[in-house]
């Protein structure tokens, strides 16, 4: 019934290649990098070298990460529509449940930024946090910027592609994701039918596979150098703003894992325990190996394996528990999609604009698209994030500039998002065996 099951090997190569787990490797570089920061500042110390020359290597990193998100979030919404086989009955109850999560996902984090407006801490220091970062300038009184919000109308048929490269040319995640759905429906259709262009179809299929593999495999090329770069921008930012800088980072930080935290912790175990009869000790305690297993090596993908058997723990059926966490694992990325969202706004917030309703709404669909396009990949969100901050209509010099900043405490929220997408597949398996439980017991 489902010939996509993901393999542990597959999303997590990197980690496996190291003798140390990537959080681990981060960890590290943040305290070296900060060290190094203190010792030297902005002074020579090796043949010249400045800190400054280590934040523009690390910069580097970001901007291939950037780079590489279009194209990976375009095939790899092609390669699952081709591989992934899904009965409509029970793809529709899948999309239903997700839908519902993340939407309660979204209300969670614009119900905090609104109330809370965490982003206004940043407020007026914006053009100081933008100097921290090498080759970054900051727009004469970019606190009063304000992004262009037109007709509601207007803005979202702007997402809608003009051309086939259009979307690619301009990183519009929106307009990739809608190209990457038409095309995806229309091999699907083609891929279905049995004719004599079978082979024909068949080497298509292929060739998509091995391009999302290719794009993987050089994420994995890129995200063993990611301490590396962790190290270099934190070298940089620590020498010339002082350790000063982690308290103003530390807001950010604070409001996310708010944000992960309500909808983890009280969200997923009342609707657990509500609807699917599962206790919050049951959903969990039985299932904490595999909440620890996806902090720890950062894919919701790798840690399938454990999920299912935690899964089976609760004495979810094994349809239900294999359509949630195999399949579903490409839906449910609540934690993905909220983290997103949240640092959209919270930059927006800082710089000082007052997005209506419908920006807002534009935030959470870019992230929902973003976020289910990279499904199961560590580093993930940090690798939409750029994309999602350009739907919120922050300026380039900003998104250069906050990448970095935000990278000092994105290796704690990579682990709590990938926490969050597994407790969500958890969720998603109990409320589609409790549907089928009802069905055949005819209430």
């Amino acid at each position: 019934m489902i010939d996509r099951v993901p393999s542990q090997e597959t999303s997590s190569t990197s980690e496996n290649r190291s003798r140390l787990p990537l959080y681990t490797q981060v960890l590290i570089a943040v305290a070296c990098g900060t060290l190094l920061g203190i010792l030297f500042g902005q002074q020579p110390y090796l043949f010249g070298l400045r800190n400054e020359h280590l934040g523009k290597l690390g910069l580097f990193v970001i901007t291939v990460l950037k780079t590489l998100a279009i194209p990976l979030i375009f095939f790899a919404i092609l390669d699952s529509f081709l591989r992934t086989n899904l009965p409509l009955r029970q793809g529709t109850r899948l999309i239903a449940i997700c839908l519902i999560n993340v939407t309660v996902a979204m209300t969670i984090g614009l119900l905090i930024m609104n109330l809370w407006e965490p982003g206004l801490s940043w407020k007026g220091r914006v053009e100081e946090l933008l100097n921290v970062v090498p080759d970054s300038k900051a727009a004469p009184a970019v606190a009063a910027a304000q992004p262009d919000d037109g007709n509601a109308f207007e803005r979202i048929a702007s997402y809608i592609p003009r051309t086939m490269l259009q979307p690619f040319s301009s990183n519009n995640v929106i307009g990739v994701v809608i190209l990457a759905l038409l095309l995806g429906v229309t091999f699907r259709r083609l891929h279905a039918k049995p004719d004599r262009t079978g082979s024909a179809k068949d080497r298509l299929a292929w060739v998509i596979e091995r391009i999302y593999q290719f794009l993987v495999k050089i994420l994995e090329w890129i995200i063993l150098v990611v301490p590396f770069a962790v190290f270099g921008v934190l070298a940089y930012v620590v020498g010339r703003s002082g350790a000063g800088v982690f308290p103003v980072v530390a807001v950010f930080l604070a409001a996310i894992m708010a944000g992960l935290t309500i909808h983890a912790f009280v969200y997923y175990p009342l609707v657990a325990w509500l609807i699917g009869r599962k206790t919050p000790k049951e959903y969990i305690g039985k299932g904490a190996d595999a909440i620890m297993t996806a902090v720890s090596c950062n894919s919701s993908l790798a840690t399938v394996p454990v999920t299912l058997r935690c899964l089976d723990r609760m004495h979810v059926s094994p349809e239900s528990a294999r359509l949630a966490a195999c399949v579903g694992t490409n839906l449910n990325n609540d934690g993905i999609t909220l983290y997103e969202a949240m640092a959209a706004l919270f930059l927006a917030q800082a710089l000082g604009y007052d997005l209506p309703v419908t920006s807002q709404l534009l935030i959470v669909l870019a992230s929902i698209m973003a976020g289910a396009g990279v499904a199961g990949i560590p580093e993930a969100g940090l690798i939409v994030l750029p994309l999602v901050l350009s739907a919120a209509g922050l300026p380039d010099h900003v998104i250069v500039a906050a990448i970095p900043l935000i990278m000092t405490v994105d290796w704690i929220l990579a682990r709590a998002r990938s926490g969050v997408n597994v407790m969500s597949d958890m969720l998603v398996a109990i409320l589609l065996d409790a549907v089928q439980q009802r069905r055949q017991s005819g209430h």
